[in-house]
């Protein structure tokens, strides 16, 4: 289904029901077994909670993820300024290709059992713990010397953030309803386009540093550092759950664990049973959902992993290449989050997946069919479309699959399933741009 169901409330109280009696009967002091309390969400209180959560949780998880995404992508940046010729990289070879795609195998194969250890002990704690285990793994490939060792440290950072995303969105899918998350996770999930902007900056900065070292070593240093430093931040911040969370009073916390009960799950903080979990893939749609992850990952990856050498292309220096790609990410973010309040303010999803995909797709075909040496004002225009759409199908798609299964378990099943094989089709893309095919 295209759409998300709804729940209107319009005040907050509890109130009682008994069975009717007849006009001539005097009504007898209900028994207990008799009686049954509503609860009736208010949403002047829901709104004033929502706005809580946005200010303490959603800039926290949106920083963490603007760590995440240059730890995964900076090769890109760092090819720019002579990675493969400091790690003795064969001349036209692939080994650059080789070590994107190393990456994914972990990415995927772990990613399910480490978000099921994040249901089990909470995403409050394992979010850090994974923060901090990618941060110190960037930190590890400054001191890389050769092509063995950057090999293995993409592989232990694949390990490290396979269930980084995938719990996430099962995090927030505990704080916020069904109607208010699609427009929440945009928000989140541009810190990535806005990471890769940053990316861009930081290493138009970096790249300037005269020493013995070349730039992209100090790269990995800044970004390893500051991700490491925010995760022990993080560990001790981040509440268990929005019924939890020590910055709600009472009345604040049972309304918060209320309209989760409601909306959102069977039963809220309800404990891991893998059977259960795994009865999700019993339902149809998880595959057509899992169709459509692996549909919009090969340009999602494309575009995260080689917009500096697409950018490149048009004749600049890496240092004016690294800067280029800054703009198309910060208009590929606004594009997001205005694709993401359309859909949760219409309540639909697959439409603007759908345009998502046709806006890259248009980008990408204007890109391949021009002379982009001769015309290099359209083909930056194309850069600029192909981020546009990247983004916003990952983002609602996770949204609708997290909107239709109510179970706590088979979504964080789900989605820990879906955002790998989304991210796996980054083997596909690693092995379209190769040296050897570049013009």
């Amino acid at each position: 289904m295209a759409s998300d169901g709804h729940m209107d409330k319009t005040y907050l109280s509890d109130f009682k029901v008994t069975s009717p009696q007849s006009p001539s009967e005097e009504a007898p002091s209900p028994e207990p077994g008799h009686v049954k309390t509503a609860h009736v969400i208010d949403h002047y209180a829901e709104r004033s909670l929502c706005r809580k959560f946005d200010y303490r949780i959603l800039p926290i998880l949106a920083l963490m993820y603007l760590c995440n995404a240059p730890d995964k992508g900076n090769l890109g940046n760092a090819k720019t300024n002579h990675l493969e010729d400091d790690l003795g990289f064969v001349k036209g070879g692939n080994q650059y290709n080789i070590i994107l795609s190393v990456f994914y195998v972990p990415y995927v194969l772990f990613a399910p059992p480490t978000s099921m250890l994040g249901k089990k002990f909470g995403p409050h704690r394992v979010l850090p713990i994974l923060m901090f285990s990618f941060g110190s793994f960037t930190l590890l490939s400054a001191a890389v010397q050769n092509f063995g060792g950057v090999m293995a440290i993409r592989w232990f950072l694949g390990m490290s953030e396979s269930a980084f995303f995938p719990l996430v969105i099962y995090y927030q899918t505990m704080f916020y309803r069904r109607g208010e998350l699609a427009r929440r996770l945009a928000i989140f999930y541009a810190a990535s386009n806005i990471a890769n902007a940053f990316s861009g900056l930081l290493a138009f900065g970096v790249f300037q540093i005269k020493s013995s070292l070349y730039g992209w070593r100090y790269l990995f240093l800044i970004e390893g550092t500051a991700t490491v430093c925010f995760s022990v931040f993080a560990f001790w911040y981040l509440p268990k759950s929005a019924s939890e969370a020590n910055f709600l009073n009472a009345e604040e916390r049972e309304l918060a664990y209320m309209r989760m009960q409601m909306d959102s799950s069977s039963v809220v903080n309800e404990k891991f049973n893998l059977r259960e979990a795994l009865a999700v893939f019993k339902m149809p749609a998880a595959y057509a959902w899992l169709g459509i992850e692996m549909c919009l990952g090969v340009p999602l990856q494309s575009v995260a992993l080689f917009l500096p050498q697409i950018v490149g292309r048009l004749g600049y220096d890496s240092i004016k290449t690294n800067l280029y790609t800054v703009a198309p990410n910060v208009v590929g973010a606004v594009v997001l989050l205005i694709l993401a309040f359309s859909s949760d303010l219409t309540r639909l999803r697959f439409p603007f997946i759908a345009l998502g995909f046709l806006l890259t797709f248009i980008g990408f075909i204007i890109y391949v069919t021009i002379d982009v040496q001769s015309e290099l004002t359209v083909a930056y225009f194309a850069c600029f479309m192909m981020t546009w759409g990247t983004s916003a199908p990952s983002v609602l798609l996770s949204t609708w699959y997290n909107n239709n299964i109510a179970h706590e378990g088979r979504r964080v099943t789900l989605t820990s399933v879906g955002v790998p094989l989304a991210n796996l089709m980054g083997v596909v893309s690693s092995n379209i741009f190769q040296n050897k095919d570049a013009p």
